[in-house]
């Protein structure tokens, strides 16, 4: 006898490369969820019709990855206060006809800094470096752990004082000193240094310069892999603690996973698991 399974997806552009099918699988064996998670590649000008597809096929809910955050912010007819904050969306939820949409980056980014690599944010100088859609999600949850100051860096910086200026009353609330800069001369010695730019995706390279580092720092790229190297090297020579975004993937997978499935799944064995498959492929 088959029983039934749920259909869930990434959606993107690229996806071939995505680690999400493996760790909702692994998630779905651990809490016993019968549900089936696939990649879906949209293109770059089809992210409504994809969606729409998706739906038609009986799709449950999907994470939504580069570049598409924004639109699947404009496609949900309900939307967290988190996910409004932000702007942006990654996590995509069907009721009834209509899509609910969350954005789970931020509360996984914090987790793995706090839990995972045992930092806490609290009374922390923390620099974020890039206001686009990464940044815009992560900005919320890191407010809500109360840094005594948060820099949100990027190129231009109107957009950085648009991002802060609509997260100014959370900041308030939290007694956090958030202050929008540009990338030249954003500040020094930083506690906390986060990279949510795409300067790892394109190899460019580090955008700001090695001061906003106190020795013993953590720096952190939201990306993985082969594409978190440049930053996760300079952190090194520079006397800063590296880590990459692969314990945030996972953090964020599994609130995702639990908003859709009304069960936590552990997410210590998936992220021991992935860090070897990472580390292997990249000749560790």
């Amino acid at each position: 006898m088959t029983v039934p399974t749920d259909l869930y997806a990434v959606i993107g552009h690229p996806v071939a490369h995505s680690r999400s099918p493996a760790i909702h699988a692994a998630f779905a064996a651990a809490t016993g969820q019968a549900l089936r998670y696939e990649r879906v590649q949209a293109p770059l000008d089809g992210f409504a019709q994809t969606l729409a597809d998706f739906a038609e096929q009986g799709g449950r809910g999907c994470n939504v990855t580069v570049p598409f955050k924004f639109e699947a912010f404009e496609a949900a007819a309900e939307r967290s206060e988190r996910a409004e904050l932000a702007g942006a969306v990654n996590t995509l939820k069907r009721d009834g006809d209509r899509w609910l949409a969350d954005n789970t980056d931020g509360v996984g980014l914090v987790r793995d800094i706090v839990t995972n690599a045992g930092v806490p944010l609290a009374g922390q100088r923390v620099l974020l470096i890039g206001a686009g859609g990464a940044g815009a999600g992560v900005l919320g949850p890191l407010l809500t752990e109360g840094p005594v100051q948060l820099v949100l860096a990027n190129r231009s910086l109107d957009k950085a004082q648009a991002l802060t200026a609509g997260h100014a009353a959370l900041a308030r609330r939290h007694g956090v000193d958030l202050l929008a800069s540009g990338l030249e001369a954003p500040g020094t010695g930083f506690d906390v240094v986060l990279n949510a730019t795409a300067s790892s995706l394109g190899g460019g390279e580090i955008p700001v310069p090695a001061t906003v580092l106190r020795p013993g720092a953590l720096a952190l790229d939201l990306m993985y892999g082969p594409a978190a190297r440049p930053f996760l090297a300079w952190a090194a020579r520079h006397g800063a603690i590296g880590r990459d975004g692969l314990g945030m993937l996972v953090e964020q997978a599994a609130e995702s996973f639990a908003w859709w499935r009304g069960v936590r799944p552990p997410t210590a064995g998936v992220l021991a698991t992935l860090r070897a498959e990472v580390d292997a492929t990249q000749g560790h």
